[in-house]
């Protein structure tokens, strides 16, 4: 079991407070689309990779045309461009290793803008498998607290078959802000949510994720900063689905 997560803190912090609705419904609706073009089905019940996508959309509300049109286009039910997943490996500021998911309908171009960003902020794109090893592909449960104690709370969460549980505490949280990141095996995802829901915990959002073997920690406030910035940066461009990355910072 991990100690309070300093990393999933900032990131989710940012992430609220730098998301960009149409931007999102864009990557989300990539997002469906793959799902079903890869898992040769529009029906979230039969298509897990797509009930996982879907809830994220739901958490967003994300308006219902706009996930039936991603649908149908994974179906090849409308014209448009091919969308292929993409993945980049690289280290970036502070020697901190970077592994990128994308979804594009040109990878040349979406290759030489991560590129870009990697050369500007003095980085490097590696080669395929020199930073994967670095991390693992997990389900992650984003969880509310029941309002009890939470080193109980996270033990309790470990009894219902957790692999690791991290606690952290939200910007401005709500009554029972205390929060948890659960994570699991990859094929247990969805039977480990419905574990939690049943046990009485709110289960905020659920995705796989690849997770960080090993963590580099940094200290040096300038540092941080340009590894927080570049990671923006990356998020900022349309095609950039998820950014994952194997440092810590202090939340200070």
């Amino acid at each position: 079991m991990s100690g309070h997560s300093k990393w999933s803190t900032i990131k989710r912090q940012k992430g609220v407070a730098d998301i960009k609705r149409g931007q999102t419904f864009t990557k989300l609706a990539n997002a469906i689309t793959i799902a079903v073009k890869m898992g040769g089905s529009g029906d979230p019940e039969s298509n897990p990779r797509l009930r996982v996508v879907m809830e994220e959309a739901k958490s967003v509300n994300m308006p219902k045309e706009n996930v039936q049109r991603a649908i149908d286009r994974g179906l090849g039910k409308l014209p448009g461009q091919t969308l292929e997943e993409v993945v980049y490996e690289g280290f970036g500021p502070g020697k901190v290793a970077f592994l990128i998911e994308g979804v594009t309908d040109n990878k040349l171009r979406t290759l030489q803008e991560i590129k870009n960003i990697f050369e500007r902020s003095g980085g490097s794109l590696a080669g395929q498998g020199s930073v994967a090893y670095m991390f693992g592909r997990v389900g992650e449960i984003r969880v509310r607290s029941k309002g009890g104690n939470a080193e109980e709370e996270m033990l309790e969460l470990i009894d219902l078959g957790a692999k690791d549980v991290e606690d952290y505490i939200e910007d401005n949280p709500p009554a029972g802000g205390q929060m948890y990141l659960v994570y699991t095996e990859s094929p247990e995802l969805n039977t480990m949510g419905n574990k939690i829901t049943q046990a009485g915990y709110t289960v905020e959002s659920q995705e796989l994720v690849f997770k960080p073997n090993t963590l580099v920690s940094i200290n040096d406030p300038e540092t941080a900063k340009k590894v927080l910035d570049f990671i923006g940066k990356l998020e900022d461009l349309d095609d950039v689905q998820k950014v994952y990355a194997n440092f810590e910072i202090e939340q200070e």
